[in-house]
């Protein structure tokens, strides 16, 4: 068995060193190599074709990644705008449902891109690498065809040393090459004009597809998009009517509160509210009907009532007006289910990256998918951006700003 075996590693060397030198004589140019100009051609089609399959496939895959980030972010804008708009405002129901309806059609487009373009598209690429083999292969046994056609022309040519034994042997050796070879030529030339001619098929069926996966979602988005913005419309006339403002104006309301807004209260309240009280009116209205000088006392009493209650009011909205100091967790809107215990410090959180991002500026960050980022706070708060975080990726604190969207709280 061991005899065997070295015995097939013997033959396998010298096979590839008998290539090797027959390669080698050949670019010298010290012997011929078999031409066949059409097969030639039929290659270059192939490599243009696979190339470009290639690159259909890569910028493909990178537009679903793209594609699945956009519904990420629409997914998270809906839920925000869920979250702000108020209950007792018009259409607050509709606007969950459209945004519902929104979430299906990226899900729906999403998953058409995947199975209906995108697997097609994988399996037509796979052909290549099994042809390409295939040329290879076809390739090598092109060069033992040549070397064994030289070895029998060697034997012949030299008729003092010719040795039948051995020229039997070398044309037993040819005549089992050029079988090999010949049946894989014969092989591709059908099989490569075969398949450079299915490409414009593949193309065509791939990208109506793919067109009719986008014109549908779009049609269909544009019309979710029309009964959101007859949602807010309604809201906005509504508004225009004084509807909310009447509301938030007749609850009461701390003076003290800081959310209490004074001018808004001031400014939508009737004359008889604006008054100053019905005991100082009663006062008032006694003064005037008394002696020139009494009406002056009462006049300037009045003044000085107006100006203190004036006074009030100021201080009043003076006091409302100054914000109350922000928690670092509402500044940068910590995510529930983010871990914010047991972290470094200056740690606000940590994500994990659910998609890739190369970063597109010097500040930026870049990362893969699965890499862990801690979220710190921005050097300037004024630099921060929406949907943007600062973070410093673990293992190798680099530092920058890079998408929320792109990654999950951990």
């Amino acid at each position: 068995m061991a005899e065997s075996k070295g015995a097939l590693i013997a033959k396998t060397v010298q096979k590839h060193a008998g290539r090797a030198k027959e390669k080698f004589l050949q670019n010298l140019g010290k012997v011929d190599r078999t031409a066949d100009d059409i097969f030639d051609e039929h290659l270059q089609n192939f490599t243009r074709q696979q190339n470009a399959a290639n690159r259909l496939q890569k910028e493909f895959n990178n537009y679903i990644r793209c594609v699945r980030a956009v519904q990420a972010a629409s997914k998270t804008l809906m839920d925000s705008l869920n979250e702000i708009y108020e209950s007792q405002w018009t259409g607050h129901d509709l606007l969950y449902v459209q945004a519902q309806n929104l979430d299906m059609l990226w899900q729906d487009f999403t998953h058409k891109l995947a199975d209906q373009v995108l697997v097609p598209l994988n399996t037509y690429q796979s052909q290549f690498p099994e042809m390409r083999k295939k040329i290879d292969k076809r390739g090598r046994k092109l060069v033992d065809y040549d070397g064994q056609r030289h070895s029998f022309q060697s034997l012949q040519c030299n008729p003092k040393k010719r040795d039948e034994s051995k020229v039997l042997k070398a044309k037993e050796l040819l005549e089992e090459a050029k079988r090999t070879y010949e049946q894989l030529n014969s092989e591709l030339h059908d099989e490569l004009p075969a398949l450079y001619d299915s490409r414009v098929l593949f193309l065509v069926t791939n990208l109506q597809t793919l067109f009719a996966a986008e014109q549908v979602f779009h049609v269909e988005s544009a019309k979710v998009y029309s009964e959101l913005e007859a949602i807010v419309d309604k809201l906005a006339n509504e508004s225009q009517r004084g509807s909310y403002t009447l509301k938030k104006a007749s609850e009461p309301q701390s003076p003290r509160s800081p959310n209490a807004n004074s001018s808004l209260i001031i400014n939508t309240q009737s004359p008889a509210q604006n008054s100053i009280s019905p005991a100082l009116d009663e006062k008032i209205s006694e003064a005037r009907d008394s002696s020139p000088t009494s009406q002056l006392n009462g006049n300037a009493n009045s003044n000085a009532n107006s100006n203190d209650n004036s006074s009030n009011n100021q201080d009043l909205t003076s006091q409302n007006a100054v914000p109350p100091a922000k928690r670092v967790e509402e500044l940068y809107d910590i995510p529930v289910g983010a871990t914010t215990e047991n972290l470094p410090p200056g740690v606000l959180y940590r994500v994990k990256a659910t998609y890739k991002y190369g970063r597109e500026d010097v500040d930026e960050l870049s990362f893969d998918v699965g890499e862990i980022i801690r979220v710190v706070e921005y050097d300037d708060p004024e630099e921060q951006e929406e949907g943007w975080l600062m973070g410093i990726k673990e293992g190798t604190n680099e530092k920058g700003m890079f998408p929320a969207n792109f990654t999950k709280p951990l």
